[in-house]
């Protein structure tokens, strides 16, 4: 928008030192205000079908793309930033795309339709806005993919998988600022949207192209043989036109070298100046930014072995400050969202449902394939979203780190709601809803406050912790993979004899507290095969059914109740051989029974009843 700051300003004077010139000072800011106007209503262009040869009634696919692009490329270039199309039903063609240009609003009326024409290619995109496309926002109407009437016999290329699996509805390469609202995705043979990034391999850099030795803060050359240093600025420069455009780099693939060993970048102009560093960065995850004037960079690992090293130096972008809300994404044959190389989404207040037809099935997929080069993301909030009827997965932390799940209905029955992997790391999982949903957590998670209905869990840490869950007619299971990896506080568990529901505990010790279960299961509320050692801190477990009894895990268990269902004479059972600790703990309708002659039981201060 275009302001004349004279105009305001002269405004602000007359009305300051004039307060008795009321018609005077409305005038100008009559004219202020009709100004703006003007400049608003130039910043808008309605497409003018005709003009551009575009057509709405599902036809001529080859002229309405091109003419999409051409209208887009002439708006921007005239300074137009909202782009409006009219209603209609506009057909794409199958060999090529719309492209986004920059700094524009794409606005659909509510009755647009963006129909990709049908092929049979593996792979291909409805609409795409690419490397370095900046503040891009898309609004209403609904992307339509084709497919139900795609031809799944082809290969795009004799390498390819043949799955069909990358027909994409939108799809953001490292595009900065995007915001997706108010649109539907549905009906692709992928995914309806799929926010990534780009990559290019510049060089490979073996033993021949390093040396020992390192770079002082002055970015002058010094001997060190507890570091190695690139030494072949050939190969190590920014001459590749790739990065006239995406300045940004990675090491990715070593050979030799753990990715675990940080490395630092000296970065020189033409000139052979010296011009800034980075320290302590990682391979196969870190992106590094290259100054604008860089023209070749030293790298300098941590390590002193040089013998067979190699490493690979991609050019690699990613997609950065992107917002998702208010759309739907359904009825895609692999996914709803996929965010494959991003930093900083926010994914909120979708609807996602319907995904199934080809692996993963999932309604958000957070994977980028880092460990295998591929990009990272990080940042990622999946809040407030309505997930139901999805054939294996809602949610998907498979590789990055920081994400925050929250207020999220989860709600495709017998699939998993939420799966971490070990890849990703630093999960905050926060008053979600599994409604027939499972969890699976393999690593490094936080759970706060998250109810579940009619399912189970399966968590096995390291670095996993729950505090305050609810469950009714689930099973709450931890397999711990390491001593103490899984720790759980301020859990109920509701057993209504509806499913084999409860406790159990496996693998290696834990500590869980304030863990209650009332009602009956169909089997047993509680039992597990956990190793020596774990502790059960105010363990509640009332009206448990008494034809089955209770299974108790080894373990120490302080304070804790166990009182059997109405008619109950049947006791906890000590099955397992090994070390039991029970410290002022209380027993109604049967004492503790040992059927095992191996067992170590040791009982303090019971009271029983």
């Amino acid at each position: 928008m275009k302001i004349n700051f004279g105009w305001l300003l002269i405004s602000i004077i007359l009305v300051g030192c004039t307060p008795n010139s009321t018609d005077h000072s409305d005038a100008v800011r009559l004219d202020i205000e009709n100004e703006q106007e003007e400049d608003l209503s130039q910043q808008v262009y309605t497409l003018e079908l005709e003009r551009w040869n575009i057509h709405n009634d599902e036809s001529h696919p080859i002229e309405t793309t091109k003419g999409f692009n051409e209208a887009l490329n002439w708006a921007s270039e005239n300074g137009d930033i909202i782009f409006e199309v009219p209603a209609g039903n506009y057909l794409i063609d199958k060999d090529f795309r719309i492209n986004m240009v920059s700094n524009m609003t794409f606005k659909l009326d509510d009755e647009t339709v963006l129909q990709k024409e049908t092929n049979g290619y593996e792979r291909y995109e409805l609409l795409y806005i690419g490397p370095g496309i900046e503040n891009v926002t898309l609004i209403g109407g609904i992307y339509m993919g084709d497919r139900d009437t795609h031809d799944y016999s082809g290969k795009d290329n004799e390498h390819s998988a043949g799955t069909h699996e990358s027909g994409c509805g939108i799809l953001a390469e490292g595009a900065i600022g995007l915001t997706v609202e108010n649109v539907k995705a549905v009906s692709f043979t992928g995914d309806g949207l799929c926010v990534g990034g780009t990559s290019q391999l510049i060089n490979e850099l073996s033993e021949s192209d390093f040396k020992f030795g390192g770079l002082d803060e002055n970015g002058n050359l010094i001997y060190d043989t507890t570091k190695i240093r690139t030494k072949d600025i050939e190969k190590t420069n920014f001459t590749n036109g790739i990065f006239e455009n995406q300045r940004t780099f990675q090491f990715s693939l070593p050979r030799n070298l753990s990715s675990e060993v940080t490395f630092d970048v000296y970065f020189f102009n033409a000139e052979d100046i010296f011009l800034s560093h980075v320290t302590d960065q990682k391979i196969g995850w870190d992106l590094i930014e290259v100054p604008v004037d860089a023209d070749y960079y030293y790298a300098v690992f941590d390590t002193d072995a040089i013998e067979d090293v190699y490493v690979e130096f991609w050019n690699k972008v990613i997609s950065k400050d992107v917002t998702v809300k208010n759309s739907e994404f359904a009825y895609n044959r692999r996914q709803g969202i996929t965010v494959g190389g991003a930093e900083n989404v926010l994914i909120e207040n979708n609807e996602i449902h319907n995904i199934s037809g080809t692996a993963p099935q999932s309604g958000i997929d957070v994977e980028g394939g880092v460990g295998e080069n591929g990009l990272p993301n990080e940042n990622i909030k999946i809040r407030d979203n309505n997930f139901y009827n999805n054939a294996a997965y809602d949610v998907i932390l498979f590789d990055g780190k920081n994400a925050i799940v929250e207020n999220n209905y989860l709600g495709s029955k017998g699939a998993i709601g939420l799966a971490i992997s070990e890849p990703f790391s630093g999960a905050t999982v926060k008053n979600n809803t599994f409604d027939g949903s499972r969890i699976v957590a393999y690593y490094d998670a936080e759970f706060i406050d998250n109810v579940m209905n009619d399912s189970y869990t399966y968590f096995t840490g390291p670095n996993i912790t729950i505090d305050g869950m609810i469950l009714t007619d689930s099973k709450f299971s931890i397999s711990s993979k390491v001593p103490f990896g899984v720790t759980a506080s301020n859990i109920l568990i509701k057993n209504n004899k509806k499913n084999d529901s409860g406790l159990t505990v496996w693998d290696q010790p834990v500590h869980l507290t304030n863990i209650t279960i009332e009602g009956q299961s169909t089997l047993r509320n509680l039992t597990g095969g956990v190793e020596e050692g774990s502790i059960f801190d105010n363990l509640k477990v009332i009206g448990y059914n008494s034809t089955y009894g209770l299974d108790l895990p080894r373990g120490t268990y302080n304070n804790c109740v166990f009182e059997a269902g109405e008619g109950g004479s049947v006791g906890p059972v000590i099955n397992q051989e090994g070390k039991y600790e029970f410290n002022d703990c209380t027993f109604v309708g049967g004492n503790p029974h040992v059927a095992n002659d191996k067992a170590d039981v040791t009982i303090k201060q019971v009271e029983s009843n």
